[in-house]
């Protein structure tokens, strides 16, 4: 039996495999995140840790849980992407690193689309205004966006919640373009991220977060885009300079945008809340029962198998 360390709660039905496996879970009572400290004394007494996209699984945590002071040998990260983990720091002490791949691609496809919607169409506007009793009543100009139907959709990235995306625009007879580094072979494939976004109605986000990513979307590239698109960003705040963003939207060199994801998710950049056009979420792109359960349970799984001696499909780093 191993010890394995749950930093937050998890969905109902989430631990199971580890339940199942008969490994001793160690979790808290609240649900207050680990401070830094009281992480790596939290992973120095464990075998596994399953953890979430807001625990910086760093170097010194690592150093803190794995041989020769501790015994730490897989942590498993509830999310598909895992920029708060130290991979070479993993790969070097010899701690598997496991994701949740496959499981949020649709949910998270949803939340993209509904961005798309919403921005273009100026949905959360004209309900803000309604909510707030300040609709005078029904105008020809009031609330004036764009057609998505029949427009041109540019996905950067083309992974499997970009795929997602492209089959739901596809109902909405929508022109797919998709940029990638390298040459996927399918249609509608840019080999110029520049002029793909600049020929585009509606920009969608879809690449990890990684140094060659990270501020992607800067003032220069912004500008790129065409005064009637929308920018939407489901992937990680900081793969969008979010001041240069604001400062687009505000001077209508961009005519909106609808975000999910952002640079500091515990103090929001201010200036997005007033910015036009603008549909902010607050990180709920895999949040439906079912997804986030599965999402619990592949994490899970992922660390029974690596403790049995097992690979399992969703590792990242062995």
């Amino acid at each position: 039996m191993a010890r394995v360390l749950i930093t937050r709660h998890l969905p109902a039905g989430g631990t199971d495999p580890l339940i199942e496996a008969g490994h001793e879970i160690i979790d808290r009572d609240d649900d207050a995140p680990f401070t830094p400290e009281q992480l790596k004394a939290a992973v120095s007494d464990v075998d596994a840790v399953v953890c979430l996209l807001t625990d910086k699984i760093d170097a010194e945590v690592i150093a803190a849980g794995a041989a020769p002071a501790g015994r730490l040998k897989v942590v498993a990260n509830v999310a598909v992407g895992y920029d708060n983990v130290d991979l070479a720091a993993a790969q070097a002490a010899q701690v598997a690193v496991c994701n949740t791949p496959g499981v949020l691609d649709e949910t998270t496809a949803d939340i993209a689309f509904l961005l798309i919607l919403a921005a273009t169409r100026r949905a959360s506007e004209a309900e803000i205004d309604l909510r707030a009793q300040r609709w005078p009543g029904w105008g020809i100009n009031q609330y004036l966006g764009h057609d998505i139907h029949g427009a041109t959709l540019g996905l950067v990235g083309y992974g499997r919640i970009a795929q997602a995306v492209a089959r739901r625009a596809a109902g909405f007879s929508m022109t797919v373009r998709h940029h990638t580094r390298s040459n996927t072979n399918l249609d509608g494939w840019c080999a110029d991220l520049d002029e793909m976004i600049s020929e585009c109605d509606v920009v969608s986000i879809h690449v990890p977060l990684t140094e060659q990513t990270r501020g992607l979307f800067d003032a220069k590239r912004i500008a790129r885009m065409s005064r009637s698109a929308v920018l939407v960003n489901t992937s990680r705040g900081p793969v969008v300079d979010e001041d240069a963003l604001v400062d687009a939207l505000e001077a209508g060199e961009l005519f909106g945008a609808g975000l999910d994801v952002y640079a500091d998710e515990s103090a929001v950049n201010p200036r997005l809340f007033n910015a036009p056009h603008t549909v902010l979420l607050p990180h709920i792109g895999s949040a439906s029962h079912a997804t986030r359960q599965q999402m619990a349970r592949v994490a899970c799984a992922g660390v029974v198998a690596v403790l049995a001696g097992e690979q399992p499909d969703n590792l990242v780093v062995d």
